[in-house]
């Protein structure tokens, strides 16, 4: 944020000029850290993909199974976000961040000494669970610390921190199995099955992280002697505990549960992951037989997908706050009717299509459809505003999660029984649904601070 925007802004107001000061850089240490602390839940989360060919020839576990251990971590993930959403707004966000980073941490540990399917797909359906304790404390700490008209730049920036946490823990479990482990360990020794590396050393590295997110992160201004953002209405007083929790269920009641924004922006982005799961989960598979694409080539192109979507989160939250006033699903409209345009042109793409064609409408597609992943969380905090801005997200996501039934076990029933090119024809319906339910909210306030 400019010096001239932190000086202006309303929510600023009655604070001395040392106090801005002050405030400022903890506002930029929050943001540093909750992408640092982000990025480490994924660290031992995206590791499965490494360790699944290992697992299936060191193991023996089948496709299958490691296919519903997917599912099932994806389900309860979605769960999770929503009911630790409720219980973040109101609970200490360094407590609740390093707790989830450290639980996770141990469930990849306990997950990389197992040996049995059973104990396998329990401890990474747990590590589903406690996954979801990762973005409500960074939604409630960023509302805390990031004046409303800035909170869409901002929390797109913060938004990236899961590329950059897949990227690394990828790049990092690669090298973990390409050494050697039975010459060290010994043949016979558990040790030396490359696998169980992709979780015990992440796992280890997430530990010491969770570490310096406890010594950089406090929970809010208040924490450290500094006035709360001035955002809507003075709160009133309340005298009991009970007072306190029967005003905040009608809070939640009032801001999420009965609020159509929220509602509209939910069933959004269950199309918005349609399509972004889509292409993650089946890119490879979908370029190598309808393309003709070679494995290594699509595993690249699937990545440039990645890639591109830092890009578009970061454009689409500029936009967001600088030609739209906060209004984000001004944006996703866009951002989905233009993915919808690239879905089109993957229809037409074929096996003699010059490869970096491809490449290109892969990558247009992640510019645009990361937009929408990232804005519908921070349309729903400022619209809860940040009394609820972690159940609000919570809410969202789990529509976004449940979205995996379609993008799963749909998808693969639709191609096995079809094709693929009735599958990217239905992508283009899913996208334009998407832009139309976004347009529902096309008048909606940029924030719920005015009520």
């Amino acid at each position: 944020m400019s010096k001239e925007a932190v000086q202006t802004s309303p929510a600023y107001e009655g604070m001395t000029g040392q106090e801005v000061k002050k405030f400022k850089y903890w506002e930029y240490r929050t943001i540093a850290m909750c992408i640092f602390g982000y990025a480490l839940f994924y660290f031992v989360r995206k590791n499965l993909s490494i360790a699944m060919p290992y697992l299936n020839s060191e193991m023996g576990i089948s496709k299958a199974d490691l296919g519903l251990f997917l599912t099932l971590h994806g389900l309860v993930y979605g769960l999770s976000k929503f009911i630790n959403g409720i219980w973040g707004d109101r609970s200490n966000a360094r407590y609740f961040l390093v707790g989830g980073i450290v639980l996770c941490s141990v469930c990849n540990l306990l997950f990389g000494f197992s040996s049995s399917v059973i104990a396998l797909g329990i401890f990474w359906v747990l590590n589903g669970w406690f996954q979801g304790m990762g973005v409500p404390p960074c939604t409630r700490l960023m509302t805390h610390w990031i004046v409303p008209e800035r909170l869409a730049t901002k929390m797109s920036l913060w938004n990236t921190s899961h590329s950059i946490g897949a990227g690394l823990a990828i790049i990092f479990c690669g090298y973990m199995v390409s050494i050697d482990w039975g010459s060290i360990f010994g043949a016979g020794s558990m040790l030396s099955q490359h696998w169980r590396w992709c979780f015990l050393m992440p796992a280890t590295l997430a530990l010491l992280g969770a570490l310096i997110v406890w010594i950089f992160v406090r929970d809010t201004p208040k924490s450290v002697g500094l006035p709360e953002l001035k955002t809507g209405k003075p709160e009133k007083e309340v005298h009991s505990r009970a007072e306190a929790n029967a005003e905040h269920r009608a809070f939640l009641k009032k801001k999420v549960f009965l609020n159509p924004v929220i509602w509209t922006i939910a069933l959004g982005n269950f199309f918005v992951y349609i399509v972004r799961f889509t292409v993650l989960d089946w890119g490879p598979t979908m370029l190598k037989e309808h393309l003709g694409m070679d494995i290594s080539h699509a595993g690249w192109t699937v990545a440039a997908f990645e890639i591109a979507g830092l890009a578009g989160m970061l454009t689409a939250g500029w936009i967001t706050d600088h030609v739209f006033g906060g209004r984000a699903p001004r944006t996703c409209v866009i951002c989905m009717l233009m993915t919808m345009l690239c879905m089109i042109g993957l229809c037409f793409v074929g096996e003699h299509t010059p490869l970096i064609v491809a490449i290109i409408i892969l990558m247009a597609a992640g510019f645009f459809i990361y937009g929408p992943q990232a804005l519908v969380g921070i349309a729903a905090a400022n619209i809860a505003t940040k009394k609820a801005a972690a159940t609000a997200g919570g809410f969202c996501g789990l529509f976004g999660y449940g979205s995996t039934i379609v993008s799963g076990w749909g998808l693969g029933m639709l191609v096995q029984y079809t094709d693929w090119e009735v599958a990217l024809h239905t992508l283009v319906g899913v996208a334009l649904v998407g832009a139309m339910i976004f347009a529902f909210a096309w008048k909606a306030k940029p924030n719920g601070y005015e009520d």
